[in-house]
């Protein structure tokens, strides 16, 4: 049995990660403002399996160096969740965003030197690290952006180019992580998660897209498109994601120092709208209509991770597919409408 300390534990990831640990024994201790859409009721469905004392719950914000470093005094493994997740949020307000993501990812690394059980770190790095990519060569069709020069999608060997207040204090999360392996030996994993979705997540347009689609379409709530459609994600279904989480760490002598592009791969593709639309339209049995509007900053034509390293190492590869794990979503949301009225 093994202590995990979760920051951001009682948000869409967390809570999924959280609940699997406890079904299978390990002890938990989940770090979490809860102001993030959802997270009580994520609190109180995981109380209500397994009971209100399964898990240690210290609502606490990331940016309080020393209640951080007090909670990962015992923990074993450290999966860094905890953050600002919204492009748009950082364009608005960049010091919250900084301060969030950039000073409270220090904080928790931080934790983890000083703490003389030497934990696992694992930080939920993000695909925006790459930035725009505007040197990769794009070609568009009639529904979707593709690649003309990277069939498998982009590689960790990708050089990254913030871009966005927002891909700026990942990026700076995301580089401290790797040198504390190298500068501290810390056993740190940089996982450069790509578009993930599934149950329990309370989407919102800014963020959760998949997810908010499918609420706004079960709902019948207005929808806006910001660009035109195409653009391209790949996508990967919750438990997948877990999945690398668990072989990271089982897998830690490999694993410690690296860093893994974590998405659908080039196997579980769609674009936002022209390809996601018509899937939408077909489960709620009517079309949808929609607004458009102009693109976002910092909106990528076109992203698809190359999960061959991830693949090689750590023996991950996605289970779940596209259509599959959209219809899971679609179920859960259905099934769970009152949380969404």
């Amino acid at each position: 049995m093994k202590t995990y300390l979760i920051t951001g534990g009682a948000g869409f990831i967390g809570s999924n990660y959280v609940n699997r640990l406890l079904n299978r024994g390990d002890r938990v201790i989940v770090y979490d403002n809860l102001t993030r859409n959802g997270s009580k009721r994520n609190v109180e469905w995981l109380r209500d399996q397994y009971g209100r004392d399964a898990f240690h719950l210290i609502i606490e914000d990331i940016r309080k160096a020393e209640r951080i470093t007090e909670a990962a005094a015992d923990a074993d493994v450290m999966l860094h969740l905890a953050g600002q997740v919204a492009v748009t949020t950082s364009v608005n307000r960049p010091r919250d965003d900084f301060e969030i993501n950039a000073l409270g990812t220090f904080n928790a690394l931080e934790a983890a030197r000083i703490s003389k059980k030497k934990p696992i770190f694992l930080y939920a790095s993000t695909n925006k690290v790459y930035g725009g990519m505007e040197q990769v060569k794009v070609r568009e069709t009639s529904t979707r952006y593709e690649y003309e020069d990277y069939p498998e999608g982009i590689s960790e060997n990708m050089p990254v180019d913030f871009h966005s207040p927002y891909g700026c204090s990942k990026g700076c999360g995301d580089q401290y992580v790797h040198d504390y392996a190298r500068i501290y030996g810390l056993k740190t994993v940089v996982l450069r998660q790509s578009c993930i979705y599934g149950t329990r997540q309370f989407g919102v347009e800014d963020q959760g897209w998949v997810a908010w689609f499918v609420i706004a379409a079960a709902a019948s709530r207005k929808m806006t498109i910001y660009g035109d459609g195409k653009q391209v994600r790949d996508l990967l279904y919750v438990d997948d994601l877990l999945n690398a989480y668990d072989l990271a760490v089982s897998n830690i002598k490999t694993a410690a120092g690296q860093i893994y592009n974590i998405g659908g791969g080039s196997k579980n593709v769609l674009s936002v709208w022209e390809e996601f639309g018509p899937i939408l339209e077909r489960l709620v049995g009517h079309p949808l209509p929609v607004e458009r509007s102009d693109w976002r900053p910092g909106d990528q034509r076109i992203y698809v991770s190359d999960i061959r390293k991830a693949q090689a190492e750590l023996g991950w590869i996605p289970k779940t597919g596209v259509e599959e794990g959209i219809q899971k979503l679609y179920d859960w949301v259905r099934s769970n409408f009152h949380l969404f009225k």
